[in-house]
Parts: structure tokens; sequence; C-alpha cells
């Protein structure tokens, strides 16, 4: 798969429990602010969820499914739980848009550097029924919740995802994205099968996104091989993370310790999803990223 401006509009519907969605995801360390919003298309229907967390704490969790479409709608057509999203340029720039009634949000998102793809044939691909591309972003706008406005220059990420994942055959999704210094990012995808209880059993995709080189083009690396390390507390909620990156099989890896800054557990019905975020470091890098855990409830 080539990513290009096509892949931006809802894709074809591709059989029973195929769905269409996208998410974004940023932060501001500096205002200590949080947040995960996505939209989703399925069965002829639309789902919008928002999650927002200040000082530690979540502000806004808004969820609402259910919301009737026609026709074949495009992204700026589609809206839930009160959010917009437009498309201001293909692959380039987006418009976010929340209204609550705790809160609202108005962010301007702006790719930066190369996509990382996760290509239909890779075995995270094939082992959560999904695929789809991701771009690390700068955002910025505002922020307005408890009667305070709050300016918004962070970090995020925005995904585009399709497919029909089957819940029967999966036990955990685990999705991971760190923001670092001098616009570096990682992006891991990590499905571990039905049946199975160890992180070895576990279909991985990872890609680092690195700024332009000499050649004046960003990159987007495959890694050959991901190991991704996990500490829960008792309720099984992600607490600590590490991260081992081999680019190279014959050269030594690329590592990253992350531990959380704030995070809350969603009951979606058959699935529970721990939505968290941590302070990563690597390679002298620091900064902060979404570490999700999708699951059978």
């Amino acid at each position: 798969m080539s990513v290009g401006p096509e892949h931006e509009a809802p894709r074809p519907a591709g059989g029973d429990g195929f769905s269409d969605a996208v998410t974004f995801a940023f932060g501001d360390e500096r205002a200590d602010l949080y947040g995960v919003a996505r939209l989703g298309l399925a069965g002829g229907a639309a789902s919008g969820l928002v999650i927002l967390f200040h000082d530690g704490d979540p502000v806004v969790v808004s969820a609402e499914g259910g919301i009737e479409v026609t026709g074949s709608p495009g992204w700026n057509d589609v809206s839930a739980a009160g959010l917009d999203t437009e498309i201001v340029e293909p692959l380039q720039a987006w418009r976010l848009r929340y209204a609550g009634d705790e809160a609202s949000l108005d962010l301007d998102v702006r790719a930066l550097g190369a996509v990382a793809e996760l290509d239909p044939a890779h075995p995270a691909a094939k082992a959560g029924g999904m695929t789809g591309y991701e771009q690390q972003c700068r955002v910025t706008g505002t922020a307005i919740f408890g009667g305070r406005r709050i300016s918004v220059d962070g970090r995020g990420q925005r995904g585009h995802s399709w497919g029909a994942p089957d819940w029967e055959r999966i036990e955990v999704a685990r999705t991971v994205s760190a923001w670092l210094g001098d616009d570096v990012a990682v992006t891991v995808t990590a499905i571990r099968p039905a049946g199975k209880d160890d992180h070895g059993r576990e279909a991985i995709a990872a890609t680092i996104l690195e700024p332009a080189g000499e050649d004046d083009e960003p990159s987007a690396v495959a890694v050959a091989d991901t190991r991704l390390s996990t500490t829960y507390d008792a309720a099984g909620r992600q607490r600590q993370a590490g991260l081992e990156l081999w680019v190279d099989e014959d050269g030594l890896p690329r590592r990253a310790a992350g531990e959380l800054l704030c995070g809350t557990s969603l009951d979606l019905g058959r699935l529970r999803l721990d939505c968290a975020f941590f302070r990563w470091r690597m390679d002298g890098h620091s900064g902060f990223g979404r570490y999700d855990i999708l699951r059978r409830a």
C-alpha cells in the first residue's frame, strides 16, 4: 500500500464487520493537557469518542454511537459525540472541533514528516484485521473547560484505519505512540491472538518517523523486530513500558522507556479500553505519547 490523498476518504465497505475510523491523539506538556478524539463509520452508522485529561485527571469522557448516516459521506460530513473534523489539505492539514456540556476544543492539526503505513500484508494487519496509516502532527488551538480557556501548542498524531477485526480471534490489541524531540516519533501496533497470554505470541508492527536528512526528505523506517514490555497494576492497566526497536537485526536496538502520565478505562460493551498517556525517553530525546489497550471485556 502506498498512501496517497485518495486514502483520506472513508474506504469502501469490505463485508461484515467492516469499520473505518480516523483518530486524533494529542498533548501539550506545558498545559498538562492530553486528549483522544475518534470518529468511526460502521454498518451505515457513525460513532464518536472524546477523552480529555487535564492535570492528570479525565475531565471529558464522551461517547456516542448508532448515528445513522446515508449515502457515502466524507469525514467532513460525519459528526458524533459532539465531534467534527475537517480535511483542510489531504495528508497535510486538518481541523478538529468538539462541543460538549463540559468542554470544547478547536484545534488545527498539521502533519510533520513522513507517513507510517501498516501494510495489509503485515502479520499485525492480518492478525488484527485492520490496516491504515499514522502521521505525527503539530497541534495548536484552544480548549475551554471549567470556565477556563487554555491555549494549546503541542504534538500529536492522526491515524486512519479500516478493516474487519474479528474479536473471536483477538485477545488484546495495543497501540503505542511516542512523540519525541526534533520531530522523532515511534508508532507501534501489537495484536495478541485469542487464547495466548504472553507477549512473545504477538504480531507487532513498528515504524520510526524521523525528520528530513541531507536529502531533505523525512523518513519512515520500518522496524524489523520490536519488543514491547509493559508493567501493569492489579486491575490490568498499563503503568510502565519499555521498547526495543531492532531496525537492523544485526545491529543494536534503539530503546525507549515510558511511564504513566494519566489514564482511564472505558466499558465499550464486549470490549474494554484502557486509554493512557505516557512520558517517553529514547536516544536522549524526551516526549510523550499515547498507549491504548483494547481487549475483550
